[in-house]
């Protein structure tokens, strides 16, 4: 546990949306800490773009506490709390990743997956209408050992192996402002250091999306990877295949849109990423070398990131530009909802 007199986290930079969570939910007598990216961006002296909080209460008991919430996903439950245009997401502390004994891999095809998980809520009719058979799937792999549903609750000390990054492990305890700090993530942030918790392999088998999550960290944040953390990606990287395409989507806008882009590119050039999120862009620098199209692609990217470091929206005809290059599956309903919601989203008028 690091004390408040030895870490520079201030209240005042927090969401006040997000401490009237923390506070309602200690009060309510549940554990709760801010967690993730914006413990990471605080530490730094960064903005966070959201607040994340993690709890000992049940989404049901969060809903329960607050009237303003909505329960969402399949593959991780978890419950959104609306203030205005900002959503505070709250998530239970979950066990362990690692699938235990009886876990039995199945397709895609039998339950839902990334691709529908964001427009499932517990308005739906499709969602948990049968709380027996949820209960019973709580924690499911496929063949390959990518997670494809996970609510198996438990404590902090076994949240903490579910988060991706020692850098996004960190803790912020509301009771007395300390920060918890279960895998070196305090040092790794002072290091510039990007180093994936657990067993690399399994953790990218587990989800493929971490490898283009590193390298948007190491875009954003000018981290440098463990060697532990990047060794495994040259032989896993054609895991993103099978990666939904909404969620592809989703990771290239974050790469692209958010500041980051050109730098983005350069990583996914490095590491032979770009073949797999951006196939046409790939084979086209392979025959040309250094071709026109990724000299435009470049420049439109740097373009992107002065439009957001000047505090200005980006373009809304970029996100359709990574649309047309990342490999969409038309027949997708979850894929034509995900374009639906950016093509509303503010963030890229």
């Amino acid at each position: 546990m690091i004390p408040r007199d030895q870490h520079s986290i201030s209240r005042a930079a927090v969401s006040p949306n997000a401490l009237k969570v923390l506070y309602r939910l200690r009060d309510a007598g549940f554990e709760a800490f801010l967690v993730g990216g914006c413990v990471r961006d605080l530490m730094l002296g960064l903005t966070p773009k959201d607040f994340d909080i993690a709890t000992s209460a049940l989404p049901e008991e969060v809903k329960r506490v607050f009237r303003n919430c909505r329960l969402i996903g399949r593959r991780f439950r978890l419950a959104h709390v609306f203030f205005g245009r900002e959503i505070i997401e709250v998530a239970t502390f979950r066990a362990t990743a690692a699938p235990e004994a009886g876990d039995e891999p199945i397709s895609d095809e039998s339950l839902a997956t990334d691709e529908d998980e964001s427009l499932i809520d517990d308005d739906s009719p499709t969602a948990f209408d049968d709380q027996d058979d949820l209960q019973s799937i709580d924690r499911v792999t496929d063949d390959s050992g990518r997670l494809l549903r996970d609510n198996v609750y438990g404590s902090i000390d076994e949240d903490v192996w579910r988060r991706d990054f020692s850098v996004n492990a960190l803790y912020y305890n509301i009771a007395d402002f300390s920060l918890w700090d279960y895998m070196g993530g305090f040092e790794d942030i002072a290091a510039r250091r990007l180093r994936l918790i657990g067993d690399p392999v399994t953790r990218y088998r587990e989800d493929p999306v971490r490898m283009l999550r590193a390298a948007r960290f190491q875009a954003k944040l000018g981290f440098v990877l463990d060697p532990a953390t990047s060794a495994p990606i040259a032989d896993l990287r054609q895991l993103l295949g099978g990666v939904p395409a909404a969620r592809l989507f989703d990771e290239t806008l974050k790469l692209f849109l958010t500041g980051h882009g050109a730098a983005s590119l350069d990583v996914l050039r490095e590491w032979g990423l770009l073949e797999e999120l951006l196939p046409t862009v790939a084979r086209s620098l392979a025959k040309s070398g250094d071709s026109a199209i990724v000299g435009m692609l470049r420049k439109g990217l740097e373009n992107t990131d002065a439009r957001v470091a000047a505090g200005r929206r980006s373009r809304r005809r970029s996100s359709f530009l990574c649309c047309s290059m990342v490999r969409l599956r038309r027949s997708s309903k979850a894929t034509v909802g995900t374009l639906a919601r950016h093509r509303h989203d503010r963030r890229f008028d």
